[in-house]
């Protein structure tokens, strides 16, 4: 009881300040059952053990396309600013990553507000809508996605009213924009399903909804590649990320070796190419290996041939 106050009363006083680059030194610290509290005289506070935490959460996946010459991704933890960097480009991918969005440690997710989406990502007058709108009412509860740390909390000047981020075990970044009221601070650890915020329309907003977004090394893609918004499950815990996934248009391209083709999402059925595979279409369509199964009458280990119609919806 007493530790909750101690964090009740520090986070009603966190500074909606600069994070992450803090230019004082603690006037203070509190011993708690989970670390060492430092307190700053703009009434900021951290844990001392994370203090030089590097912003890693998924080793393997930095470790990969961080040292690989053909990507050198960077993903610096600051908690000032939205984009930690402009230097990681996507477009250039060459290989297709495979990425767990849950697995058996971090099995966990939540549809961030069960409500209608009325925006999805794309084209949208003139520029990209770089997420998807789902309505809400001004003070409905928002929760995290999946496990991870609380990158940014605070109001942003350019559109986002107020804005959370959070960094994810998986390698991926969640956006909850138009927030009416923020729960959480920079370096708290949270869990899929934990309350973080209210809904609202602040910002460059219209009306109460919830602005959310993935995005990998700074690169947005499609949500609902992730996550079925209409059933309120997620697709796929297999996410296989390539250069075309990332494309502002409601067409997905698709890599095949050097080759290089569009999908047409409104469409029924694939024509299996070379290098395609039951996972690589599912992506594409924004649906599951499962699903497409089930459609075809055939089992995730058959073996495609090129040429081949899959029924995707």
């Amino acid at each position: 009881m007493k530790l909750q106050l101690i964090l009740t009363f520090l986070l009603s006083l966190t500074s909606i300040g600069v994070f992450g680059q803090q230019p004082y030194e603690p006037i203070d610290t509190v011993e708690t059952d989970l670390g060492t509290l430092l307190i700053y005289p703009n009434r900021y506070w951290e844990y001392i053990e994370e203090r030089d935490f590097d912003g890693v959460l998924c080793p393997d996946l930095h470790d990969l396309v961080s040292n690989d010459s053909n990507y050198m991704y960077k993903s610096p933890w600051r908690c000032d600013v939205t984009i930690t960097t402009t230097t990681n480009d996507v477009s250039e991918m060459t290989d297709t990553l495979w990425l767990c969005t849950i697995d058996t440690t971090h099995s966990d997710y939540c549809i961030p507000f069960e409500g209608r989406v009325t925006s999805r990502f794309g084209p949208r007058r003139g520029r990209n809508h770089n997420g998807i709108d789902i309505d809400l009412e001004t003070g409905d509860t928002i929760y995290a996605a999946f496990d991870g740390k609380i990158r940014y909390s605070q109001y942003h000047e350019k559109g986002f009213g107020n804005l959370i981020i959070i960094r994810h075990y998986n390698g991926l970044e969640t956006y909850y924009g138009h927030c009416s009221k923020l729960f959480v601070s920079p370096n708290q650890d949270v869990k899929a399903g934990d309350p973080i915020g209210l809904g609202g329309n602040t910002g460059r907003s219209t009306g109460s909804h919830l602005h959310f977004e993935i995005r990998f090394y700074d690169n947005p893609f499609d949500p609902e590649l992730v996550f079925d918004f209409e059933n309120n499950t997620i697709v796929d815990p297999n996410l296989l990320l390539y250069a075309g996934v990332f494309s502002h248009s409601s067409r997905r391209s698709s890599s095949s070796g050097s080759k290089t083709y569009t999908v047409d999402k409104n469409s029924s059925f694939h024509s299996v190419r070379s290098g395609d595979t039951l996972s690589k279409i599912a992506v594409m369509y924004g649906t599951s290996v499962d699903r497409l199964c089930k459609l075809n009458g055939i089992k995730a280990t058959d073996i495609l041939h090129i040429g081949q119609k899959i029924k995707v919806k």
